[in-house]
């Protein structure tokens, strides 16, 4: 739907499932489009087939105040053959209540691809495998009970600064701060720096704040610039083991990090 002042749209897709109490999972922002293509993956854990669905919730970004919401629909796990990858295209409803009458209006659709993988015998801990193998246990003397974080950040795109992009990021975690390198003059720096840091018990309820900066140049009058960031919720993390996403930066135009985080335990 057509929602900016403009005849567009800044669409973007929250994607969770029912009876689950983790932070929804989110595509990148498709700005003035109304035909967006994301082919971004999400993993998604299963706690019961039968009863839950995969909600899927298309909104419209909005640089000030709340995001519109511009129409839902689920898709019931039981459905679902095991193995099997399935295609489908939904109308996007007002409400999931079948006899609303404003779900008669065309809210436009939405094509997802699913598969339902059951775990097998003896992976049901969840020590997940996925593109890059297994998740790696965390070294000996990680304090038992809890764990390694591994946050990795790897790329960032169309941060921009008033006065320089020369960027680093900067991730600020219980009272910790950590950077990576900068980058001169760039608006897509790929840094691939990798942090740890070592935990107690898992932060389940915790947060990290990473910042992309940009360092004023050796000359020049201005400060230092903040291009936007993140804040990620960390129970995502520890109840996955591991997630690699694209995150839009708040704050920012059209900014986006992408940022991998693991849960290792030993």
């Amino acid at each position: 739907m057509k929602k900016d002042l403009m005849g567009k749209s800044d669409p973007y897709v929250k994607v969770k499932l029912t009876e689950e109490k983790l932070p929804s999972k989110k595509t990148s922002v498709k700005r003035s489009n109304l035909n967006p293509e994301w082919n971004e993956e999400f993993k998604l854990v299963v706690k019961d087939p039968e009863s839950q669905a995969l909600e899927l919730t298309v909104f419209d970004w909005e640089q000030v105040g709340k995001h519109d919401k511009m129409g839902m629909n689920v898709i019931p796990l039981k459905d679902m053959i095991p193995d099997e990858t399935k295609s489908v295209t939904l109308n996007l409803l007002k409400s999931m209540d079948s006899n609303d009458p404003v779900n008669e209006k065309f809210r436009g659709q939405l094509t997802v691809e699913l598969t339902y993988n059951p775990f097998k015998e003896g992976d049901a801990d969840l020590d997940t495998c996925d593109e890059s193998g297994t998740i790696e246990k965390a070294p000996d003397g990680t304090p038992e009970g809890g764990g390694l974080l591994v946050v990795i950040v790897h790329e960032a795109q169309d941060v921009e600064g008033k006065h320089h992009t020369n960027p680093y990021a900067r991730i600020v975690f219980m009272g910790e701060e950590r950077k990576t390198k900068h980058i001169k003059k760039n608006r897509d720096p790929h840094w691939e720096e990798e942090f740890q840091f070592v935990c107690e018990e898992p932060p389940t309820n915790d947060k990290m704040q990473i910042e992309v900066m940009s360092r004023p140049p050796s000359i020049g009058i201005h400060s230092k610039e903040n291009l936007g960031y993140v804040v990620i919720n960390l129970a995502d993390v520890i109840s996955n083991k591991r997630i690699n996403e694209k995150y839009h930066l708040i704050d920012s135009k059209n900014g986006r990090i992408q940022l991998e985080l693991q849960w290792r335990t030993s």
